[in-house]
């Protein structure tokens, strides 16, 4: 909110400046055309110039459509984020030829189409999906245990890591060469997702499997706030020593759980982040 309060305070000043610029215009218009008459004659030929409010008003709005779209990232509403997985031309080589494994939700999307249609379309060797709490769809409760299914519209095989296990196994795995994750978070310690995320990358480890993070925005990465979980509270719902709003994104979090050696025996993760 603090960012949109000063983006809008910029605008406001840019639409003061340009309204100053079109009145020294519009001064400038007059000046030129009668040579040797002072400034207050021709600041009076301005008001017959006519203009009403109204096509002041539409003038000085196209201005600032011009200057805004010429205006650099500092000065205007961030909307060139791209998330990880839309960058298709860096994921889909990578995929190519493999057995691939995707750990996601209803979240996982690309526009309006989800990374598992995306891929597919894509001739891309989607073997299975590992879903989380809510299941595939986020239809399920919280807290409700998600049964292993099949996707209806693309066939593929849906693997519960909210069910009888919150960590894929070895025989899930074993036809499995690459894992992809990509969650939508919100930033907070208690949201399970990254408790899938370290079980998936703790399973990644333990059988050699490669796990690509595809990044997504922390909607509350502005600020951190909470205190920082004791080890002796690690549960499901808070499985890292850090504060209850991290600030961190998923892939941030994936290369910490890594370089803090926060998984089971201190192992390392085949670890590589689609960035923003």
């Amino acid at each position: 909110m603090a960012d949109i309060t000063k983006q809008l305070g910029r605008a406001t000043l840019l639409q003061k400046k340009v309204s100053l610029i079109f009145d020294v215009f519009l001064v400038s218009l007059c000046l030129s055309g009668h040579k040797g008459k002072t400034l207050r004659n021709a600041k009076l030929n301005t008001h017959r110039l006519n203009i009403n409010h109204i096509g002041r008003t539409i003038i000085i709005l196209f201005v600032l459509t011009i200057l805004c779209f010429g205006c650099t990232p500092q000065t205007r509403l961030n909307t060139s984020v791209i998330v990880g997985a839309a960058q298709l031309d860096l994921i889909v080589p990578k995929l190519q030829g493999k057995r691939v494994a995707l750990v996601v939700n209803y979240t996982a999307m690309i526009g309006k189409t989800h990374l598992a249609d995306t891929l597919k379309l894509l001739q891309v060797d989607i073997r299975k999906i590992f879903s989380p709490e809510h299941g595939f769809r986020g239809v399920a409760a919280d807290g409700e245990v998600v049964n292993d299914s099949i996707d209806l519209k693309t066939g593929i095989p849906l693997v519960s890591l909210y069910g009888k296990t919150y960590k894929p196994t070895s025989a899930q795995l074993s036809d499995i060469d690459v894992v992809v994750f990509d969650i939508q978070d919100v930033g907070a310690r208690f949201y399970t997702y990254i408790s899938t995320l370290h079980y998936v990358m703790e399973a990644c480890a333990e059988n050699e499997k490669k796990l690509i993070v595809l990044d997504r925005p922390n909607p509350n990465a502005g600020y951190i706030d909470g205190p920082v979980l004791q080890p002796g509270s690690k549960s499901f719902v808070g499985m890292h020593p850090i504060p209850i709003v991290h600030g961190l994104t998923v892939g941030e979090l994936a290369q910490m759980i890594n370089g803090e050696g926060w998984l089971k025996g201190g192992k390392k993760c085949a670890l590589e982040t689609i960035k923003l």
